[in-house]
């Protein structure tokens, strides 16, 4: 049974090559079969004679009316390279950019239903020629604004598309329940049938009701239908017709059966009922009915009203009228079949092709004046270059500081590389203490810099904030939100803002689509925040995530419980090489190694220190340990829990006193002068996504030794680093490892990548696949 209710969605049509002369092509991406069977034909019979269809639908329940197919393919004169892209996209989801490239260069009208809010959001950003909306109805407590509201959580989407955007309406006056924008915007295209001829060969010699009812086992409006029935129909044989995914204990639910059963029940049952009084949905099984021959009792009030059947002698304005014509039509009432049969063939009279194509025809040539109008108006409409905010949304230093603007000049490279034009703003918090000119010094000319604070509005000012900035149908969901505060509209100047973590304390105001960058979850591990619940929101409202690890992508699908078609792992990036010099000596005359953290609990301080004093007292290693990073002076003297007692620790052992020093932040120059003297590098950290610093030291020909968890092996990989590993967990085997890479520099050396293969993944050469994943969100 079909059921054109199922909300649909399509995508994009340009008319590049056409069809008839000066007709575009179409993507009419709806795979509904019996919909199919009518709309292709008569957009046919209007000259449009290119049609590409969509391949693949969801498998979903709701779609237990649609097929797939590939005979339209034949009459489309565009690239097979082409088509195969259109052919393997998802439009009921992210079809992607190379598919949307591929329908604005070929298609300009575009067919579409609503079933996930990315569609819808895909569509609107990206389609380029006139998109319609195909509506073929709802039951009376829904409508196709409450829908788009819903999947567009109030944000601005169709709206954007002004002119190019039509609400295709199956059935005259549906939009009169709607809001002003699809009112405004409706055409009319009415649904028909693709015949309308009467079979011959009905018998009614199965003395049983056909009631079609789909989804019993599990759908709750469904479900209620059908309990109505069988409290109505007390007493009086039925069969169930329709899909029943889920199987329901009752022998007369037929469930799915195949078409030469379904065509055999058609002609041999005595009577078909339908329910319905909706005054803006049917489905297509009474229609079926009609054409079968087969006697239909339907009730009064609904959508076959309009279709002519006021007066039939099959309605009923009661259930007991309906009742007492099937008692008389199951024992035989020879005259009442008669009359019934004879008279409800009116109800295909609205749905013949040739009774439609006149307003098809006319309203297409609309809808394609119209967006020819739309292009001849955009001409010399100058486009500005998207603009992409990088928001660090605490003060961080150090690696976070150092990722955010390599993100920063990956992101302006990789336009640059794909030839499009793209302005990329950095802002941080407004702290003199926080920041100095310096430290954004190293920035290329491209990156530009922008200082703001956070201002939290409560529920009111944040939706008259969306309000003013076009989202008039936005409704806030949370009591209080964090907006931008940076002098210029609250960010709206900004196409994507994209937020370096997810340090969030509360929602961001969507005027914007938000990327988080997230470089791990180290609070699933440690106590590193009071914030664990606002973060994992943060994660869960995000328009995207980008990962740079496949351990931190597990995290985000597994604990943070973000959505894997909003998720994506782009390689990591690390400084370039900069000035650095490698050693050509086997690092014999170098007198320390170098130790590169912070305060955070997850670096591991205790069992490191625990580690060098063995080192030292056990082993009698000869090197010095420089302590190095944003706060490190203050290890043994900080109150923080995970670091009480380590004074003591110092205190207590000779070794250490004589032979760790605890340097504090260095310059970029002095720190740089450290790690190139040095004899190794250690990263004892416990779990994070890994660190610069090993590639640093390998620029400058310093090995490292690292603690063994995925993100250190995963970079090891990446970059082919040899890495000598350790047990961080173990501060014995932290002591042996450093002893041996004491005594066996000079081959650790010869184990590092070589320059060569560090350029291979440069920045320049990584940047391509930042741009990728950003793109897709303008």
């Amino acid at each position: 049974m079909i059921d054109i209710d199922v909300t649909f969605k399509a995508h994009p049509i340009s008319a590049q090559g056409a069809s008839a002369p000066g007709m575009p092509r179409v993507m009419w991406l709806l795979n509904h079969s019996s919909a199919r069977r009518f709309e292709v034909p008569m957009l046919k019979a209007c000259g449009f004679n290119e049609i590409f269809l969509p391949k693949t639908h969801p498998v979903d329940p709701s779609f237990r009316s649609a097929s797939i197919d590939f005979s339209e393919d034949q009459n489309l004169t565009i690239p097979a390279t082409d088509l195969a892209v259109l052919n393997g996209a998802d439009w009921y989801g992210d079809p992607g950019r190379d598919a949307w490239a591929v329908a604005n260069r070929h298609f300009s009208l575009l067919f579409f239903i609503v079933h996930t809010a990315g569609a819808l959001g895909s569509i609107s950003a990206n389609f380029e020629g006139a998109a319609i909306w195909r509506a073929y109805g709802l039951e009376r407590t829904n409508s196709y604004a409450k829908i788009r509201k819903h999947f567009s959580g109030g944000i601005k989407t169709i709206e954007r598309m002004g002119d190019r955007f039509w609400f295709g309406e199956a059935y005259q006056g549906l939009h009169e329940v709607e809001d002003e924008l699809l009112r405004r915007r409706s055409v009319y295209l009415p649904l028909g049938l693709s015949s309308t001829d009467i079979a011959e060969g009905w018998t009614g010699s199965d003395r049983r009701i056909f009631f079609v009812c789909p989804d019993i086992g599990f759908n709750p409006y469904y479900r209620a239908i059908f309990e109505e029935f069988r409290r109505d129909f007390a007493g009086l044989p039925y069969a169930i017709g329709g899909s029943q995914p889920i199987a329901f204990a009752d022998p007369n639910v037929l469930g799915f059966v195949p078409k030469e059963v379904h065509e055999r029940n058609m002609r041999e049952m005595r009577v078909m009922y339908y329910h319905s009084r909706e005054p803006r949905h049917i489905h297509y099984h009474p229609f079926e009915a009609v054409r079968a021959g087969m006697p239909l009792v339907f009730m009064a009030d609904g959508m076959l009203d309009k279709l002519g059947g006021t007066g039939l002698p099959g309605r009923a304005r009661t259930v007991a009228e309906a009742r007492s014509k099937i008692q008389r039509l199951l024992q035989g009432d020879a005259r009442l079949i008669d009359e019934i049969r004879s008279s409800q063939r009116v109800l295909l009279d609205p749905m013949k092709p040739s009774s439609l194509e006149h307003t098809w025809r006319k309203n297409l040539t609309r809808v394609v004046e119209r967006l020819q109008v739309a292009a001849a108006s955009q001409i010399a409409v100058p486009t500005r270059k998207k603009r992409i905010a990088i928001i660090l949304p605490i003060v961080y230093r150090g690696g976070t500081l150092r990722a955010a603007k390599l993100l920063a000049e990956a992101v302006s490279r990789g336009a640059e590389q794909a030839g499009e034009s793209a302005e990329v703003v950095l802002l941080h918090l407004d702290l003199a203490s926080a920041y100095t000119p310096k430290d954004w010094s190293d920035l290329p000319p491209s990156v530009t810099t922008r200082a703001f604070n956070w201002s939290i509005l409560d529920k009111h000012e944040a939706k008259t904030a969306m309000l003013f900035d076009g989202h008039s149908d936005w409704q806030p969901l949370y009591e209080k939100y964090l907006a931008v505060d940076d002098g210029i509209r609250q960010l709206g100047d900004c196409d994507l803002w994209i937020v370096v973590s997810d340090r969030l304390s509360l929602p961001m105001l969507p005027m914007r689509p938000v990327l988080l960058v997230v470089f791990d979850y180290l609070q699933r591990h440690y106590r590193v925040s009071h914030l664990d619940e606002q973060i994992l929101l943060a994660n869960r409202l995000a328009n995207h995530v980008l990962v740079t690890t496949d351990f931190t992508r597990q995290d985000a699908l597994q604990y943070a419980g973000v959505d894997p078609r909003r998720l994506t792992k782009v390689p990591m990036l690390v400084p370039g090489k900069g000035n650095a010099t490698r050693q050509q000596k086997d690092g014999g005359e170098a007198k320390h190694f170098i130790w590169t953290t912070n305060l955070a609990a997850h670096k591991n301080h205790r069992r490191a220190l625990t580690a060098l004093q063995l080192y030292y007292e056990v082993y009698q290693g000869k090197l010095s340990c420089h302590v190095t990073g944003f706060g490190s002076s203050e290890i043994i003297k900080s109150q923080l829990p995970h670091l009480e007692g380590l004074n003591r620790v110092v205190a207590g052992s000779r070794a250490l006193r004589q032979h760790v020093r605890f340097l504090g932040e260095l310059s970029e120059n002095a720190y740089r002068k450290e790690l190139g003297a040095s004899a190794f590098l250690w990263h004892p950290t416990e779990l994070d996504n890994g660190t610069f610093s090993v590639i640093e030291a390998a620029h400058y020909g310093v090995p490292s030794l690292s603690s063994d968890y995925p993100a250190m092996r995963e970079m090891d990989r990446q970059f082919q680093l040899g890495l000598s590993f350790m047990d961080q967990e173990d501060p014995e085997d932290m002591a042996a490892q450093l002893n041996a890479m004491e005594l066996n520099l000079a081959e650790r050396r010869r184990s590092l990548a070589t320059e060569e293969q560090l350029n291979e993944q440069s920045l320049v050469r990584l940047a391509p696949h930042y741009w990728r994943a950003v793109r897709e969100l303008l």
